[in-house]
């Protein structure tokens, strides 16, 4: 049993390993069919390959072969046309130099008859000096004078002679020099008077203000007086309420304060509070839309008159010029009139028209600073000018126009002239009117002049001074001296009709914030 299953396993085995040598055989016959197969096809693809491969060189062979076949025949085209060029150069170059030639000889031709010419013209030269010295000689045997002393007689003559037609044409000329420019500068100044347009405004120290009932007279009053004398003490001018119906009476010297004050007490009528806390609300708002208004009058004033680049603190003086006068007349309208008959008179004498302008209407700037030192006021102004940038020849006009420095312009005497034209005008000026002016602030700069005071008013005319001391610096005590100070100083520097009333007011506030 056990024999047969072995023998069973070798001829299983046996058959598995016929088996396995018959499919190599098939394997291997196939995989050597398909190889050979697949080289062919690689040989048959090779070929075609390479076919085709030698038909593009061939292409690319034979454009190649075309392209420098062209380049060639262009090459040669241009080789042709610039022969030609060079063929048609030479020609003109042949004909220019045949010309050349031509010329050369025509310029020898040329030299040789000027050279013929020169000699005939020197022998001629040679022939004139010597009939010339013949004549010469003649003339001194003849004279008994040489040729040098003759031309020295001669020349001497002529200088005498010379001499005295000068000095009468410069007698002549200087005669009719002075006539004529005493008629031109009258013609001048005539057309300047007549072609500038004047306007006279005389200023005051009194200003009315109107109302419309007379009830609101004792609400401006107050209690006791109070809103009065708080609107007073805050602008600096007297308020007179009387029975003039309809009105009340602002007077102060200063055209400014008087300003302030008729604007302030516009704006408490209008607004029906009138009590001390809002007076003086009110008056510091008038004070700054003043002071706007009056930068604002200083620019129209340039805008109308054309002038540019003022400064901005020389525009602030032309407009407190509006509320400012001299002798009586109106300060702005006189500038504005005095830079109209300055561009005037300066066109007519060929000048520079807007800087003859620009220092009519600055020449008096010296006269409305706030601070007025004891200066002239045309040095004043002068500085004031020099402190603003304006140029040398503007300030010197301004500081010369009453003669305190030399003229080193031509602006100066046209300035001076115009400023005499304009104030010389009948009813222009009233000379008593400044005196007094003068006065009231001569009587406010010694009130000034002391420590601890803070406002000082001259009221009624100048006929009392009343002068407001800060209460932290000053005592009562000190208050009484002052006062008697200031009364002895009047009466020893001033001159005055009748007596000045000096009243030092000092008064205690207290206040506090409830929050």
């Amino acid at each position: 049993m056990e024999f047969d299953i072995v023998s069973t396993l070798i001829g299983a085995l046996l058959g598995l390993l016929a088996g396995g040598g018959v499919v190599y055989v098939l394997l291997n016959s196939l995989l050597k069919k398909r190889s050979a197969g697949i080289l062919r096809e690689a040989e048959a693809e090779g070929e075609a390959l390479k076919k085709e491969k030698i038909l593009q060189a061939k292409e690319k062979f034979l454009q190649m072969k075309e392209e420098h076949e062209r380049d060639a025949r262009e090459r040669e085209k241009r080789l042709a046309q610039g022969t030609e060029k060079h063929k048609h150069r030479e020609q003109q170059l042949s004909r220019q130099q045949q010309e050349l030639a031509t010329k050369e000889k025509q310029v020898d031709a040329l030299k040789a008859d000027i050279e013929q010419r020169m000699q005939g013209v020197e022998m001629r030269r040679q022939e004139v000096e010597k009939a010339h010295e013949k004549q010469v000689a003649q003339l001194e045997r003849i004279s008994g004078l040489s040729a040098e002393e003759a031309k020295k007689q001669l020349v001497d003559s002529l200088k005498d002679e010379a001499r005295t037609n000068a000095m009468a044409l410069v007698k002549d000329v200087t005669d009719e020099a002075k006539l004529t420019a005493n008629k031109e500068a009258k013609r001048i100044i005539i057309q300047t008077i007549q072609r500038t347009a004047t306007e006279h405004a005389v200023e005051n120290a009194v200003s009315t203000f109107h109302i419309e009932n007379d009830e609101l007279k004792g609400r401006i009053i107050g209690r006791e007086g109070r809103n009065i004398r708080t609107l007073e003490e805050a602008t600096g001018v007297e308020i007179v309420v009387d029975d003039t119906p309809g009105a009340i009476i602002l007077s102060c010297f200063d055209p400014v304060r008087r300003e302030l004050a008729r604007l302030a007490l516009h704006q408490l009528v209008k607004d029906g509070r009138i009590h001390p806390g809002r007076i003086e609300e009110i008056v510091s708002k008038t004070k700054r839309h003043l002071e706007d208004e009056i930068m604002e009058i200083g620019k129209r004033t340039c805008i109308d008159l054309g002038i540019h680049g003022l400064h901005n603190e020389l525009m602030r003086m032309v407009g407190r010029m509006r509320y400012r006068s001299s002798y009586g007349q109106n300060l702005l309208q006189h500038s504005r009139e005095t830079a109209n008959l300055c561009a005037t008179m300066a066109a007519e004498l060929g000048l520079n028209v807007k800087a003859a302008k620009r220092a009519g209407l600055l020449h008096d700037i010296g006269k409305v600073p706030e601070d007025e030192p004891e200066l002239p006021h045309a040095l004043l102004g002068m500085k004031l000018a020099e402190k603003y940038g304006e140029k040398p020849d503007v300030c010197n006009a301004i500081g010369a126009h009453h003669d305190e420095i030399e003229m080193t312009s031509l602006l100066s005497p046209i300035v001076q002239a115009c400023d005499a034209i304009s104030g010389a005008r009948p009813g222009a000026r009233r000379e008593a009117v400044e005196q007094y002016i003068k006065r009231l602030k001569d009587l406010e700069s010694i009130a000034m002049s002391y420590d601890g005071v803070s406002k000082a008013f001259a009221i009624q005319a100048g006929r009392e001074l009343r002068v407001m001391v800060e209460s932290d610096r000053v005592t009562d005590g000190q208050a009484d001296n002052i006062s008697m100070s200031i009364a002895d100083r009047i009466q020893s520097e001033m001159t005055y009709p009748g007596q000045v009333k000096v009243v030092v007011i000092r008064e205690k506030r207290s206040m506090a914030v409830a929050k």
